[in-house]
């Protein structure tokens, strides 16, 4: 259950931080207010505070798989988030970086 909770309260930080920081492309509010858009980062840097500390505490105080989690879940949201706000496109060397972050996704979830 640790794990769970650290991987949904990370999706929910990547989705926040992809908004926080590329939301100034699109948002004029977020442009012209950068010191409300860097006052975000505090709450957002709580809730990867907290994803980490579950999913550390699931790998039984073993710190890589986390950082590996996160780093396949933040590739994921920003690929989808980039092309529903932005229209971005996927090339070939894009899809194969996201599909090796799938693959070090799944490796970490499943190979025990």
């Amino acid at each position: 259950m640790k794990l769970f909770y650290g991987i949904i309260i990370g999706i929910f930080a990547h989705i926040l931080s992809f908004c926080q920081l590329q939301g100034q492309f699109k948002i004029p509010f977020l442009k012209e207010n950068v010191w409300a858009v860097v006052a975000l980062g505090i709450p957002i840097s709580f809730l990867f505070v907290y994803s980490v500390k579950f999913m550390v505490s699931h790998y039984d105080g073993e710190i890589w798989p986390s950082r590996l989690i996160g780093f396949s879940i933040g590739t994921i949201i920003f690929t989808v988030l980039s092309h529903f706000f932005f229209g971005e496109t996927i090339n070939l060397k894009t899809g194969i970086c996201i599909a090796l972050s799938a693959s070090i996704l799944l490796i970490q979830l499943f190979w025990k």
